[in-house]
C-alpha cells in the first residue's frame, strides 16, 4: 500500500501578511494587501496596483552572504521555507543524506535581479555585471537555493506552468515521496514587481487598470476587469505519512488527489478547452482522491478576474457540483494573483480551513455576473465544517490543475 503524503509545515510570504499566522489572521478578517506599487515608480504605467509583501527586511531572515546573490522573490522563498521547517519541527540534517528534496514552481525567475544587472551592463559595461546574474535570474533558482541552504540532496525539480505551478509542484513532490523520499519541500514563491517584470505582465493584456484597490480585482463579479498581480506565496513541507507518524509530527492534512489537463490548441478544432478541460481536471482529481463531488466542502477557485475565464471556471464548477451546491472562495482577492505562488498559498488556506472549520472570504466582490450560479463566500468568513477541500489553478498557455486536500486521517495526530 502506498503511504499517504501529508503536510506538516507551512511558511508564508503574502501581501497581506508575512508569516503564516499573520497572513491567516488577515485573510479571515478580510484584510487586503493590494495597494499602489511602492517597489518602483509606476505612475507612468497604465496599471499601478500590486500586492507587495509588507515589512520584509531580508537581512532579518537570511545570511548576509546570500544577499548579493539573490533576487527579492528568492529571499522571500528562503524566509518562507525556514518558517515551514520551524513549523514542522523538523531538520533535514537529521534525515538520511538523500531522503529529503525540494520541488518548487516558478513563472519567470529573478526579474528584478536581472533588470538591475542589465542596467549595469547598459550604463557601465560588462565588468560591472554580477557573476551571480548567471543563476539569480533563473526560473529554477528557488529550488537551487533552498536545496543548498537546507542540505536537501534528494530529488529536486521545478515546474513552470504559471499559476497552475503551485499545484503541479506539490503533485511532483508526492510522486517523489512515493518513490522513496521521506520529506519534500514544495510550493512556490514568485514575483516580478519591477519595470521589466511589469512591462512583461502588461503585455499579457489581463491586468486591471483600475486605481481603486477595492474595485480592481473582482473575479466572478459583474464589474470584473482583469486581475492585480502580486508577489509571494507559500512553501510547504510534504512528508511521507509513515515517516511523519514515526517522528510524532502534527499534520495539517493529506494531499489526497491531484490531476492536470491541458486546453486544446486554439483553432485546432479539438474539444477540451476552457470549462471542459478544467472540469476534467476536477473529475480526475476527485477520482484520484476516491471522493465524490458531495464529499467536497469548499472549492478554492482560480479566479482569473477576466470575464470569459471566470465564466468558464464557474461552468466547470457547476457542471461537477451543481448550481450553488458547494461553497466557493477566492481569498486571492486580498493578495492579487501571485503566479507560481498563488496556488501554493491557496493550498495553505485550504489546510487552515480544514483545521479551523472556517472558509475565508472573497473580499470586494459584491454582485455576481449574470448567469454565474456559484455559492461564493464574500464579505466575511463562513464557519463551516471542512473535511475535504478542492483547489483549482489555471496557468496561461492552457494549463489546468486541481488538488484535493483532506483532514488528517484518524491514525495521524491533527494540529
Amino acid at each position: 500500500m502506498v503511504s499517504a503524503a501529508v503536510f506538516t509545515g507551512i511558511g508564508v510570504a503574502a501581501p497581506n501578511g508575512l508569516t503564516a499566522p499573520v497572513w491567516w489572521k488577515a485573510t479571515v478578517s478580510g484584510e487586503s494587501g493590494i495597494r499602489p506599487v511602492s517597489r518602483f515608480d509606476a505612475s507612468g504605467y497604465p496599471a499601478r496596483l500590486a500586492g507587495e509583501v509588507p515589512g520584509f527586511d531580508p537581512a532579518e531572515h537570511i545570511p548576509g552572504r546570500l544577499l548579493p546573490q539573490t533576487d527579492h522573490m528568492t529571499r522571500l522563498a528562503l524566509a518562507a521555507a525556514q518558517e515551514a521547517f520551524d513549523d514542522a519541527d523538523t531538520d533535514p540534517a537529521r534525515l538520511p543524506e538523500y531522503a529529503a528534496g525540494v520541488v518548487t514552481a516558478s513563472s519567470a525567475g529573478g526579474f528584478e535581479f536581472g533588470q538591475r544587472e542589465l542596467e549595469a551592463l547598459w550604463s557601465k559595461g560588462g565588468q560591472y555585471v554580477s557573476a551571480y546574474q548567471s543563476f539569480a535570474w533563473f526560473y529554477a533558482v528557488n529550488t537551487g537555493q533552498l536545496s543548498i541552504r537546507h542540505g536537501l540532496r534528494g530529488p529536486s525539480g521545478v515546474l513552470v506552468t504559471e499559476q497552475a505551478g503551485g499545484l503541479d509542484a506539490v503533485a511532483q513532490a508526492r510522486r517523489r515521496l512515493r518513490g522513496g523520499s521521506r520529506l519534500i519541500v514544495t510550493g512556490g514563491v514568485d514575483g516580478a514587481i519591477c519595470p521589466w517584470g511589469w512591462t512583461a505582465q502588461l503585455a499579457g493584456g489581463r491586468l486591471s487598470l483600475a486605481d481603486d484597490p477595492a474595485r480592481a480585482y473582482l473575479p466572478f463579479d459583474a464589474a470584473a476587469r482583469g486581475y492585480v498581480p502580486g508577489e509571494g506565496g507559500a512553501i510547504l513541507i510534504l512528508e511521507d505519512a509513515a515517516a511523519a507518524r514515526a517522528r510524532g509530527a502534527r499534520v495539517y492534512g493529506e494531499l489526497a488527489g491531484y490531476a492536470a489537463t491541458f486546453d486544446a490548441k486554439p483553432g485546432s478544432g479539438r474539444p477540451g478547452g476552457g470549462a471542459a478541460a478544467l472540469r476534467r481536471a476536477v473529475e480526475l482529481a476527485l477520482a484520484d482522491a476516491g471522493l465524490a463531488p458531495g464529499d467536497i466542502d469548499v472549492v478554492f477557485a482560480d479566479a482569473a478576474g477576466v470575464p470569459d475565464l471566470d465564466r468558464a471556471e464557474a461552468e466547470a464548477i457547476t457542471s461537477v457540483f451543481g448550481p450553488r451546491r458547494v461553497p466557493v472562495t477566492a481569498p486571492k482577492t486580498m493578495t492579487g494573483r501571485l503566479y507560481a505562488g498563488g496556488a501554493a498559498l491557496d493550498l495553505a488556506a485550504a489546510l487552515l480551513s480544514l483545521r479551523d472549520a472556517l472558509i475565508p472570504p472573497t473580499v470586494h466582490v459584491t454582485r455576481l455576473a449574470d448567469g454565474l450560479e456559484l455559492d461564493l463566500v464574500t464579505a466575511r468568513p463562513r464557519p463551516h465544517p471542512v473535511r475535504a477541500a478542492l483547489v483549482l489553478a489555471r496557468g496561461r498557455g492552457g494549463f489546468n490543475a486541481a488538488a484535493v486536500v483532506v483532514a488528517a486521517r484518524p491514525h495521524l495526530p491533527a494540529r
